[in-house]
């Protein structure tokens, strides 16, 4: 097909080559007899909806006209916004990006429908069409970005949810970018935004941004709240958080008890789990509102149990375990802080690890292959968990079952792309090399060429950045 063609003329020269009337066209692709000639005279534009019926007609691929159809419709006439929208959603629909790029970019030279565009996106990312929706997002970006408005900074909180992936270092990267445009947002949507920034820091264990985004959510949740339910209640009140207001308080306290966990603070941790332990002071009476207390509740008994026993309570270990057997999704951040207070105490949790077998076991297989976000985030976990066990197993003088899981850990490093915890294994590496078989040495110093090769990669990605 000749770049200088038209769709008409394809049209025209098909029916002529077929030997067919444009009658029988119109039978065939459900079009009236009477528009076909009008598009063919050049009297009638194309519609959406008449253009793939074409394309099928002529035994032509579902798209294969898209390009012809933005020289002939959009580019070189007056912009038609009942004629791109539906285009655009048509080309998010067959993944045909480089057409969005091409229409968007042609429409951002007329400010005027940068509103339409930006709802478009919306409605793109609503239906999980999430890379047609970046474009529009980063091209409605581009057009704002000195004037500071609150759609501005939605497209840059919708790039940011977009671009949370399996690579962490793009990830880290989308979210120093994005915080700074928070204050920008809404009322609604900022509490939203520091909760999925703190989610996302969190992930990568960058605790110091997860107290401060914690701190910054629980103040403007706290006002929020009082404005909405207080004396000073507002008459109206605009858009709603996803959540019901008093949870962003309450998922502030679990935040910061993590964060005083991670810092060994346990007391300071205990002290958060009582602020969400009792919620009568909760307003909110819905369905939703009922079933998120429970949560919270659940919550507060388990870091409860957990942070008495990284506090070196052995005795809450019973109570703990039972509270895991009835919770399978918490068996293995479970299992792994069981395992570090074992290490850290000296504890012997052999009956723990017996009793959970065949739940260790699974967790090899669920942990066999990587994928999204959640995945990684898991498997991250699960890393840090068989670190956990290797360092048990060697201090144990069980040496073949601890190298087992030591490189198994170190592995699980490389395809998180070089994560913390292969610190931790080149340390108990070189603190019993003496016990590895040569085929383990020979494994280690594989793996260690990778970790090496992807901290390389690492520096070079943030000096590109900068």
């Amino acid at each position: 097909m000749k770049e200088t063609t038209t769709i008409r003329a394809e049209l025209e020269q098909y029916i002529r080559r077929e030997g067919i009337t444009i009658s029988k066209f119109g039978e065939n692709t459900g079009i009236n007899a009477g528009t076909i000639s009008a598009i063919i005279n050049g009297n009638r534009p194309i519609a959406m909806l008449l253009l793939d019926r074409i394309a099928a007609g002529m035994g032509l691929e579902e798209g294969s006209l898209y390009e012809l159809y933005i020289d002939e419709f959009i580019r070189n006439t007056a912009p038609n916004w009942r004629r791109v929208r539906p285009f655009l959603h048509r080309c998010a629909e067959l993944n045909k990006l480089d057409c969005i790029k091409q229409v968007v970019e042609f429409m951002m030279d007329y400010l005027i429908y940068a509103p339409a565009l930006f709802e478009t996106a919306e409605e793109l990312f609503g239906k999980g069409k999430y890379e047609a929706a970046a474009i529009i997002y980063k091209n409605v970006s581009e057009s704002e970005k000195y004037q500071h408005s609150e759609r501005l900074a939605l497209c840059q909180y919708r790039l940011f949810t977009i671009a949370i992936g399996d690579d962490q270092d793009e990830t880290l990267w989308a979210a120093t970018h994005f915080e700074s445009f928070v204050d920008r947002l809404g009322e609604a949507d900022q509490l939203d935004a520091l909760r999925d920034l703190a989610n996302t820091y969190a992930s990568l264990r960058r605790w110091d941004k997860v107290e401060w985004l914690a701190e910054k959510m629980c103040q403007k949740a706290k006002v929020q709240y009082e404005q909405k339910y207080g004396n000073t209640r507002r008459s109206e009140r605009g858009k709603e958080p996803k959540s019901p207001l008093f949870m962003y308080i309450v998922y502030s306290y679990v935040l910061r008890a993590g964060v005083c966990d991670e810092r060994g603070d346990y007391q300071k941790a205990l002290e958060y789990v009582s602020l969400y332990s009792d919620l009568s002071w909760v307003k909110e009476d819905t369905e939703e509102a009922r079933r998120l207390k429970a949560l919270c509740s659940n919550w507060a008994e388990a870091n409860g149990y957990l942070y008495q026993l990284m506090s070196g309570s052995l005795d809450v270990i019973p109570q703990y375990v039972d509270y895991l057997e009835k919770n399978e999704g918490e068996i293995l951040a479970g299992l792994h802080k069981i395992m570090v207070a074992a290490n850290r105490y000296d504890f012997n949790v052999d009956h723990v690890l017996q009793r959970f077998e065949k739940q260790i076991e699974a967790l090899a297989d669920q942990h066999a292959k990587l994928g999204t976000y959640t995945e990684q985030m898991s498997a991250d976990l699960y890393a840090r968990f068989l670190a956990e066990m290797a360092c048990y197993d060697l201090n144990k003088d069980r040496y073949t079952k601890g190298m087992k899981f030591l490189l198994e850990s170190l592995s699980y490093s490389v395809m998180l792309n070089g994560n913390p915890v292969t610190i931790k294994c080149v340390g108990l590496f070189e603190k019993y090399r003496h016990t590895a078989s040569s085929e383990d040495k020979e494994e280690y110093k594989n793996l260690l060429g990778e970790v090496e090769y992807i901290h390389d990669k690492k520096d070079r990605f943030f000096s590109a950045r900068i």
